[in-house]
Parts: structure tokens; sequence; C-alpha cells
């Protein structure tokens, strides 16, 4: 045995000791999570919304918030929520099974903000479109559905701001992703081997502009329906470039060439989960609300003045067409606090007063942000 073996053989045996204390705890929080179960199967509840009695996201977010707060390293903050998040994911599938939508197909980022918001003990589903997503859940097939809504670069998806028009669904929570593109081909292309074409959704390829100018000028781009499908098709043609992110290289066992190839380093791209419960506040909430209007002057400063007045921080307003026409608009407005709380119970009362229409899409853990 050699000098190293000999420092390193204790390490190894504490290492092993942990693993088993680790083991022993994890099975003792899994036991409670079924005892939890139990408690919460003895309470009534609609057959579409068992789910909804078992899943909790104001809970998971206090467990995050709170560890991550206690963290003292060396793990990141990140990977303490991935640790725990997968814990309580697993947790939960003990209890029942649940079932996810989102706006597909496999490998995009859509995807990726589901596995970060519900772990890996899902059933995911990808769907077509965005509007599928809402019909999945609305008749009970999905538990849950994930939908992008804004980009930092790009704006709103106003695809899924006119589904929440028409809809009876809540958002229960909000994911907030790094987006982080990489550039890929396949594996059994030659390095040598001329590239034809780079591929990718329009966005992506935007936003890697001026990387692509400088790596690869005067290669062709070409626009496709995702950047899942731009791996798929890198991955059948090895003359093809594709720009997507790294789960799309793993789904469809491609090569990376370069990683982080986004202008923006900071580009973030956030995603709403839609299910039909009230989620109760956490102590670090925001509320989604649409409220129609007439087109006359002074219609959007009454319906902001009450937020002012209650000491409510507005982050974000959108605007959208109302689908009765008379040249009415709905605003989409987003503000801090939960609606639950006094102040904000007293500002939507006031916004009620002054509007044609007030509806609270729901109130919800503000996402962890995560680089």
């Amino acid at each position: 045995m050699s000098a190293d073996d000999d420092l390193l053989k204790p390490l190894r045996e504490r290492i092993d000791a942990l693993d088993d204390q680790l083991l022993s705890l994890l099975n003792e929080r899994a036991q409670c999570a079924l005892d939890v179960g139990k408690i919460k199967q003895q309470q009534p509840s609609e057959s579409d919304q068992a789910a909804a009695a078992f899943y909790r996201p104001e809970r998971v977010a206090q467990i995050l918030r709170r560890l991550t707060e206690q963290n003292t390293g060396p793990l990141a903050n990140a990977d303490v929520e991935i640790l725990f998040r997968e814990i309580t994911a697993c947790g939960l599938s003990l209890e029942t099974p649940m079932s996810v939508a989102y706006f597909g197909p496999s490998g995009t980022y859509t995807e990726a903000a589901t596995v970060k918001q519900f772990g890996h003990f899902v059933q995911t589903s990808p769907m077509a479109s965005i509007d599928e997503v809402f019909r999945e859940v609305e008749s009970g097939l999905c538990n849950y559905g994930v939908v992008p809504v804004e980009n930092s670069t790009e704006g709103m998806v106003n695809h899924t701001l006119d589904c929440l028009l028409n809809t009876n669904l809540r958002v229960c929570a909000e994911v907030e992703l790094p987006i982080h593109h990489a550039l890929m081909r396949a594996k059994e292309a030659a390095p040598e081997q001329v590239v034809s074409q780079i591929v990718s959704h329009a966005q992506s390829l935007a936003q890697c502009r001026a990387w692509l100018d400088q790596h690869y000028p005067g290669v062709p781009r070409a626009a496709v329906a995702s950047n899942a499908e731009a791996a798929k098709q890198a991955a059948a043609d090895t003359s093809l470039l594709a720009v997507a992110g790294e789960m799309a290289a793993d789904r469809y066992d491609l090569r990376m060439l370069a990683t982080r190839i986004e202008d923006n380093p900071h580009n973030k791209t956030r995603f709403l989960v839609l299910g039909k419960q009230y989620v109760g506040p956490c102590g670090d909430d925001k509320t989604s609300i649409l409220v129609s209007v007439k087109n006359e002057p002074g219609a959007l400063l009454r319906v902001l003045s009450p937020f002012e007045a209650n000491q409510i921080g507005l982050t974000r307003i959108e605007t959208r067409p109302a689908r009765s026409g008379n040249w009415s608009y709905v605003f989409f407005i987003d503000f801090d606090g939960h609606e639950s709380q006094p102040a904000a119970e007293a500002a939507l009362q006031a916004v009620n007063d002054v509007a044609l229409e007030v509806r609270v899409l729901g109130s919800y853990p503000k996402a962890i942000a995560q680089e």
C-alpha cells in the first residue's frame, strides 16, 4: 500500500460512514413523506385535484430558501437547491404519482425548466403547442403545465398571455432559467468535414449572432421550429451544426463544440407553472393579475394608483388587446406580495372599483434566481 493510500483510507472510510448516515436519513425522510401522504388522503378533495393536495409549491419554496440561507459551503446554493428539490420530488412521488405537460418537444429549455421545478420523479409529456399545454391541464389529463412567458432578451411570449385570457387555470409557481446556448454536431462528423449550415430556433440564432459572425463567418444559418428539432437534424446530418441547450446534446447524443455562445451572458427565460390550486403564501411571493379597462384618458392611472397608495411594488406591466374588441385593452400586472395580504386585498378591491374586470391569475413563490 502506497503512502497516498494510507492518507486516503481514513477519508474514504469517513465518506462511507457519511453515505450510510445519508441513506438512513433519506429513508427516514421518505417515511415522514409517506405519513404526510396518509394524512392528506384523509382530507376531502376533488378527483382532479388529488395531486394538488400533495404538491405545495409554497412549502417547497420555504424548504429551499431556508436551506440555502443556512448553507455555509463548500456546496454552492444552486447545488443545494438541485439536491433538495430532487429529494422533495422523490418524497412526493411516494405520496402520489404526478404528471406535467410542457411546451415541447423533448430537449427544449421548457423541459429543462420542468425538471428544475419538479425534479426527475414526475411523468412529463411534451406538447406541440402552448394551447395544448393549457388543454391538458384543463381536462385533468395532466396535473400541471409549464409554458414560457418571458425572455430577458426577446420580451414577452404573447401566445402564453393570450391563452391566459381564456382559462380558469391558476399560476402556481414560476421558474427562472438561465439560457446558455451551445454549438454541437454529430459525433460521427469528421473534424475536417465542411459545415453546410447552422440550424436553430430563430430566437437562438439571434441571441448568438455576434459569436457566430466571429467564429463561423459566411456559413448559412437556417431557422427551424425549435432547438430540439435543430439538434435532431444535426444528429441525422453530419454536415450540420446546431445551436441548442446541453440537454438537447445529451438527448440526441451530439458532441458539443462550444458552450455559452450567447451574446448576452445574463440571458434568462421565465416560465409559468399552471394548475388548478390556490397556493398559500411562503413569505416571498408574487401575484399576477389580469385587468380589463376601457380605452379612455386616465384609465391606466386609475388602475395603478391603488398599488402606490398601498405601498405595493409592481414588477411587470404588459398590454394586450381585449378579445371583445371595442378598443378595450387588457393589462397583465405582476406585483410583489400575496393576494391574501391586507395591502394586496385593499389594492385589488380599489382596482376592481375602476376596471371592467379584475382576475387574479395566481399568487405564487418567487423564482429562486440562478446563474
